[in-house]
């Protein structure tokens, strides 16, 4: 029986989710590579967090998107899973939204964090 766990994202650009992770300091390593389970199981992705317990977590493509493969219960980073997920889509939407609106002749301009956690981004693009 497994012991892993997948959770659905909306993350499907690989470049914003690793930047993402950057951001947040976490140490990742790039796939494919293996995500260590419970009493040896063993998935691939394309991103793998190790942590010192021995199980890792993972980004996964499943076609679509990348989803968030571990064992749950041996979970070992500072925040919840929730709130991990959270950290993460808020740095992969930043990201990719300065990625797009650069590819479209846009530059970010201004960024403010309020107090909420919500960002506040100003792309500008300059016509002649």
């Amino acid at each position: 029986m497994s012991h892993f766990s997948t959770i659905k994202t909306k993350i499907r650009n690989l470049t914003s989710l690793q930047s993402a992770l950057s951001d947040l300091g976490v140490n990742w390593k790039a796939g494919p590579a293996t995500v260590r389970g419970y009493r040896g199981q063993a998935r691939s992705a394309e991103v793998v967090i190790e942590q010192n317990n021995g199980y890792d977590v993972g980004f996964s493509w499943n076609g679509q998107e990348y989803e968030l493969t571990a064992d749950l219960q041996y979970w070992q980073q500072p925040l919840s899973v929730e709130g991990f997920l959270a950290r993460v889509t808020q740095r992969y939407a930043y990201h990719t939204v300065v990625s797009e609106a650069a590819q479209q002749g846009f530059q970010l301009t201004e960024q403010q964090q309020n107090q909420d956690g919500s960002l506040r981004l100003v792309v500008q693009r300059w016509c002649a």
